[in-house]
């Protein structure tokens, strides 16, 4: 069995900046799986709309090469402070996008978005922040993942093929292939799904 070093400066860290919880795993414990991606495709708005997301971000495959050369990966989980009732979270994206939604759901799904727009703002921004704690402790090549597409910009500059906030925008999990959800439970920390009351996120930052 691999012998996982605590890292506590970085989970102690994760719990100070807001966290509800942090663990460090074995990098060959994230599971990638190609099927991930296709959600992107079929389920997602931002598909294509943003250079942090697929078709611009490495395929499952590149993804697996790369992370074969990581050690380590310090797996987050941040709690949103919004919140849906179960007839509304169960089909969260429809209320939200079709016009002929009933008002009610239409207004408790848009409620709900605000909330967890507004709440989780600060969620890529600490994990930019472990990335720095990470390489002042001597570990350059440190690389955060967020959960959830950029929001840095309100257009991202996809027809000019370059991001203006290289330092900031970092890449979705789910984009390269990163299935969250087994990821976890294979870690001992798993998140609700489907979803309960409010989401559970979680979010990746490699080590080495």
């Amino acid at each position: 069995m691999t012998q996982v070093p605590s890292f506590a400066y970085l989970c102690d860290a994760a719990r100070s900046l807001g966290a509800a919880d942090a663990t460090v795993i074995p990098a060959s414990d994230i599971v990638v799986e190609n099927r991930v991606t296709l959600k992107c495709r079929a389920g997602c708005i931002g598909y294509g709309k943003k250079l942090t997301c697929p078709p611009y971000v490495p395929t499952p495959d590149e993804f697996r090469k790369v992370l074969s050369e990581y050690q380590y990966a310090l797996l987050v989980k941040f709690i949103s402070p919004a919140n849906a009732e179960p007839d509304v979270i169960c089909s969260i994206y429809r209320y939200w996008l079709d016009p002929d939604a009933p008002a009610a759901k239409k207004e408790a799904a848009t409620q709900f978005w605000k909330n967890h727009f507004n709440g989780t703002g600060a969620f890529a921004p600490m994990m930019l922040e472990l990335e720095r704690v990470a390489f002042n402790a001597g570990n350059p090549f440190a690389l955060a993942f967020v959960n959830g597409s950029c929001r840095l910009c309100e257009t991202c500059n996809v027809k000019g093929g370059i991001c203006i906030h290289p330092t900031q925008a970092r890449i979705p999990e789910h984009a390269v292939g990163v299935n969250m959800v087994k990821t976890a439970e294979k870690a001992g920390m798993p998140i609700r799904f489907p979803v309960q009351g409010h989401p559970e996120l979680m979010a990746l930052l490699l080590i080495d």
